[in-house]
């Protein structure tokens, strides 16, 4: 058996105690005694009444601890639940995946994991990390705020367009901008192309300062639409891009080269544990293989 949340093996049970305190707090994994149909009317009950947006439904819960139990909230829960979207197969699943590999390579995550619902559906579920531990709202936008677009227009911009938002408002730009770096490469090693201007975020800590938020909505959206490009283009580009590419955008944002090669290096040696993270992930047989072939031509690819 697998961990929901770390995807590594677990001896009979579907958590390991250590992620369940890591995610929620406690040591046995909340009910969530509610099925997929019940989520979606729920979530268009919840459209115009909160900040999340996106063709995915997203649902802010709580945890009611008393019971051991999740209970529906809107708009001031400290976790986002997503079920299985109508449209592509497997999202949840795809998107637990994606994160775990981000992390592997040093990228800056929330906590996360699958639950199944009461109809054995699993959907994905991620501690909110513009909430304080007393559930404050913190400050964050999005690089559509920041480039004063409105939310229509958020496909127009570029990865170079990002960079320059981050000199000009983060609180310690050089650092900030190899983040971005690392998950502008990331999102095209894992052939994710809906990493718009919305998908990053300037986030205000609670000293006051301005930094890129913890890396969100990262999954591969080819294994959902053959093909799918860059939703961001980087030097121009939104397909076939080389490693040659990714050294260009790293002198445009003044990353250095050495630096640069690092990043690049971290992510192509991590195709190992990424492809045994797919294998013993809960996505279908097809995906997994569409996936490891996908990484594997792209690590090619960033080795040059």
């Amino acid at each position: 058996m697998t961990c929901l949340i770390c995807l590594r093996p677990t001896d009979s049970t579907p958590y390991h105690p250590r992620c369940l305190r890591r995610l929620f707090g406690t040591r046995t994994a909340p009910d969530l005694d509610i099925d997929l149909a019940r989520l979606h009317t729920v979530a268009l009950a919840m459209v115009g009444r909160t900040t999340l947006s996106g063709v995915q439904r997203k649902i802010s819960i709580d945890l009611a601890f008393e019971r051991g139990s999740l209970r529906l909230v809107i708009g001031q829960g400290s976790f986002i639940l997503k079920p299985q979207a109508q449209a592509f197969p497997e999202v949840p699943q795809n998107e637990l995946v994606t994160m775990r590999m981000a992390e592997q390579v040093g990228m800056d995550v929330p906590p996360c994991g699958l639950l199944r619902l009461r109809d054995g559906t699993l959907a994905y579920i991620v501690r909110r990390f513009d909430r304080t531990s007393d559930k404050r709202k913190l400050r964050q936008e999005d690089f559509c705020q920041l480039a004063e677009k409105s939310a229509k227009d958020k496909y127009e911009g570029s990865a170079e367009l990002c960079i320059r938002l981050l000199r000009r408002y983060a609180s310690e730009p050089l650092v900030d901008v190899l983040r971005l770096y690392r998950v502008l490469v990331f999102s095209w090693w894992t052939g994710n192309g809906d990493m718009h201007l919305k998908n990053f975020s300037l986030l205000t800590g609670e000293d006051g300062l301005h930094r890129l938020s913890p890396a969100y909505d990262l999954l591969c959206t080819r294994l959902a639409i053959a093909g799918d490009q860059l939703a961001l283009p980087v030097g121009g580009k939104r397909d076939g891009l080389t490693r040659q590419d990714w050294l260009a955008l790293a002198r445009y944002g003044q990353v250095p080269e050495r630096s640069a090669e690092r990043v690049l290096a971290t992510i192509a040696g991590s195709l190992e544990p990424a492809l045994t993270l797919v294998d013993t992930s809960p996505l279908s047989d097809p995906f997994k293989q569409a996936y490891g072939e996908l990484l594997q031509e792209r690590t090619g690819l960033l080795r040059g």
